[in-house]
């Protein structure tokens, strides 16, 4: 595999783990020229798994997407990037879990993120829910702020 640094394919594995009930394979590995760590993704060729937009377009479903929302409300938090990576594995799990016709619908993915994000870090969760859920208004923060402090403080 070609690194990302450097360009170079030599490469060697790390770590192995199986995701998504054993549909998927992740791989750490190493640049033996340079030494720079990264992800490889080893999937299956089935079926894509298909977001259903509100419009009813569909559209093939995006880890990198799901990981540029996340990364940017996760912006400045003292959140590792392990942590982050595994957050998004598990919702790209969950989204790929028991779905018989390959779709699902936006808003299930944005939710999955945001409960995850409740899990990781509360104010990324209220970052992200101001733009997915579109608040217009500070009633709007204040309302999913006193719902997060209600679920927070009985946990």
């Amino acid at each position: 595999m070609r690194c990302p640094h450097c360009g170079s394919f030599d490469d060697k594995v790390i770590d192995s783990r199986t995701l998504a009930n054993g549909d998927a394979i992740r791989r750490r590995r190493e640049c033996c020229g340079c030494s720079y760590r990264f992800t490889s993704y080893e999937r299956t060729e089935d079926k894509q798994l298909m977001v259903v937009k509100r419009s009813g377009r569909r559209e093939p479903f995006d880890r990198a997407k799901v990981e540029r929302g996340i990364t940017r409300a996760l912006e400045k938090r003292p959140v590792s990037q392990m942590s982050i990576e595994r957050l998004i594995n598990e919702i790209e799990d969950q989204a790929m879990t028991g779905r018989l016709n390959h779709e699902i619908d936006a808003a299930a993915v944005g939710n999955l993120v945001l409960e995850k994000l409740a899990e990781l870090d509360k104010v990324a969760y209220i970052r992200f829910a101001s733009v997915y859920r579109q608040f217009e208004n500070l009633d709007e923060f204040v309302q999913e702020i006193k719902k997060i402090e209600g679920n927070f403080h009985h946990e």
